[in-house]
């Protein structure tokens, strides 16, 4: 594992083009051990000996005193899948282009159609369907009565898209996809995703080194420990598991980090009707764990 001044290092040089974004991430990922953490490291010991505090800025306590982190570093592919998505935003809002070809192959690589039933007459979408009267089929918009609805082809609902994409019939998410989860798209969708894939395919190196030195930028912040405070191991345990720190008013008490105060330093109409929302909060969990609802698995 890289330390905190080798990652510094590493990034000025990606940035300045002095090192290759391949050889980046091998470096960077080369000693990598899955369960191995940057506070089990030497370089991250002796640095946080030099910022840690004598006692915890939350509660002034001595005892098993640690370095609690404001924020964490979020994960290469939540960075990656940002910068696609912005190019991908950019791509759509800046170039007006849209080649109906290409969709149409797009779609007929990835999607199935499950065409939504129309009124032969009026055209109406999803005619009501009987079970017991015939004819089958009733429209409440014409009146009309049939037992076979029409349907667009995809090639129809295509041309309509690019003639008006904000039309009813190409609003429906009646594209099925063929990789196994089965999610329904609507053209909008798709149009963003077939986009999305081409703008991945030409700005590849671009979005991945964007995307590096994003995290590399996120790493560096969280070993720097400029976003930390000094804490004892129960204000940390506190903040880390139920975003919670201690009151300032009676500084006995944890409370919520976004309230001002705990409920106890609340006024006595605040006090009493947070207390009541939290019994009755209790009173309703009780409730649902004693009536006991088998789970639809479980019933034969």
């Amino acid at each position: 594992m890289l330390t905190y001044k080798e990652i510094f290092d590493l990034r000025v040089k990606l940035s300045i083009g002095e090192i290759t974004l391949e050889n980046a991430k091998e470096s960077y990922w080369k000693d990598y051990k899955v369960g191995k953490r940057s506070w089990h490291t030497k370089d991250w010991e002796e640095r946080r000996n030099l910022v840690i505090k004598e006692n915890c800025e939350i509660c002034t306590s001595k005892e098993k005193l640690t370095l609690q982190h404001f924020s964490h570093p979020k994960k290469y592919f939540e960075f990656e899948r940002e910068i696609t998505r912005k190019y991908s935003q950019n791509f759509n809002d800046e170039i007006d282009f849209f080649d109906k070809e290409r969709l149409r192959e797009y779609i007929s690589k990835k999607y199935t159609y499950e065409p939504v039933p129309l009124c032969p007459k009026c055209e109406k979408r999803k005619p009501n369907k009987r079970t017991t009267k015939a004819p089958q089929y009733f429209c409440t918009n014409c009146r009309e009565e049939f037992d076979e609805p029409i349907h667009k082809s995809t090639e129809e609902l295509i041309d309509l898209f690019y003639e008006n994409e904000l039309s009813l019939l190409v609003r429906d998410k009646c594209f099925v996809t063929n990789d196994g989860w089965n999610n329904k798209h609507n053209f909008k969708y798709m149009k963003y995703l077939m986009n999305r894939d081409l703008v991945k395919t030409t700005n590849f190196e671009l979005i991945e080194k964007e995307a590096f030195l994003l995290y590399l930028d996120d790493s560096i912040k969280y070993l720097s420990f400029s976003d930390t405070i000094t804490a004892c191991k129960k204000c940390a345990f506190f903040y880390d598991l139920h975003n919670m720190d201690l009151c300032p008013n009676c500084k006995k008490y944890y409370k919520g980090v976004q309230y001002s105060t705990c409920i106890q330093c609340l006024p006595d109409i605040d006090r009493i009707a947070a207390l009541e929302k939290i019994e009755f909060g209790k009173h309703m969990r009780s409730i649902d764990e004693g009536l006991d609802i088998q789970n639809s698995d479980d019933i034969v």
